[in-house]
Parts: structure tokens; sequence; C-alpha cells
């Protein structure tokens, strides 16, 4: 309803469209590996297994890697303390 009243739901749900039409969750369509430093948050009751960290530094420069005690898809509103305390830990690296 939040995406519906704010008119919000296309953004929001432009990742599961966007993944099926440009190709899952590798964003190079050249397949050369994203520089950008990267953090991955990984929150155990996903909706989504994440894949292995060996695959994803295929794919991207990360500098970061935390699997989460618990948490899921809304971590933000689930784990917040965890999530804030990982996304700082990471944005002090990139000073």
């Amino acid at each position: 309803m939040v995406y519906l009243v704010t008119r919000t739901f296309n953004t929001a749900s432009w990742i599961y469209y966007g993944r099926r039409e440009e190709g899952g969750r590798v964003l190079s369509p050249d397949g050369q590996r994203v520089e950008v430093p990267t953090a991955a948050a990984l929150f155990p009751a996903e909706l989504l297994a994440w894949p292995p960290r060996s695959y994803a530094e295929r794919v991207y420069n990360i500098t970061r890697w935390t699997e989460m005690p618990r948490g899921g898809h809304f971590a933000a509103l689930e784990q917040p303390t965890l999530l804030i305390d990982d996304i700082r830990a990471f944005a002090r690296t990139l000073r």
C-alpha cells in the first residue's frame, strides 16, 4: 500500500523486471568486473539464496562481506541497528 500511495511502485519493482530483462544480477552486460568498492550484507532470511562470495568477487570489487546473524529481505525494518552499523563501517573505509 505504501508504494501505491506514494506512487513509487514502479521504482520499487524495477529490480524484478530489470533482472529478467537485463540478465540477472550481473550489472555489466559486456561481462566486465565492477571495480567500485562494494559491500554485501547478507541476511539469513533473505527471499533468494546469496551466491558464494567467490562468485560475487569475480563480478564485483567486494571490500566488505558481512554475514548477519538474523534478519531478512526487509533488513532496514527487521534489524536496523545491524544494517546501519554495517553501512557505517563500510563508509568509513571509503574515506
